[in-house]
């Protein structure tokens, strides 16, 4: 079973990302800003990917994204980056810290998937939920 860490301080959003994810199989851990992601990541549970928000407080998805990234335990974890900013510059700035992906919100469940095979990786079903 593909294992996913969602990453957002809005707890609304967390629950939809998590929910479609359960919907194709994945086994689902959240956290409310990127300094518990790291915490959770310590626990030595193997995450296949990484859903990071953009803006949080404590430490956004930029500085979640450079620390994992520098984490040689990490290396095969892929990072999707789920954001509202607009601005390209903030794209290519979670591509060159080390995010393999992004997703602009609003998003469709179908929008997900597709991002996530992009990625290499695929839930247990394909199907709808």
């Amino acid at each position: 079973m593909p294992n996913a860490l969602v990453i957002d301080d809005s707890r609304a959003m967390r629950m939809l990302i998590g929910d479609a994810l359960r919907g194709i199989g994945y086994s689902v851990d959240e956290a409310e800003n990127g300094s518990a992601a790291i915490f959770r990541l310590d626990d030595g549970v193997s995450r296949d990917v990484a859903l990071v928000d953009w803006n949080m407080p404590v430490m956004n998805g930029l500085d979640f994204i450079r620390t994992v990234r520098s984490d040689s335990r990490f290396r095969h974890m892929r990072l999707l980056v789920i954001t509202s900013e607009t601005e390209a510059g903030q794209v290519m700035n979670a591509l060159a810290a080390g995010a393999d992906e992004y997703l602009m919100k609003p998003f469709s469940r179908e929008t997900l998937i597709s991002k996530l095979e992009m990625l290499g990786l695929q839930g247990l079903s394909s199907g709808t939920a």
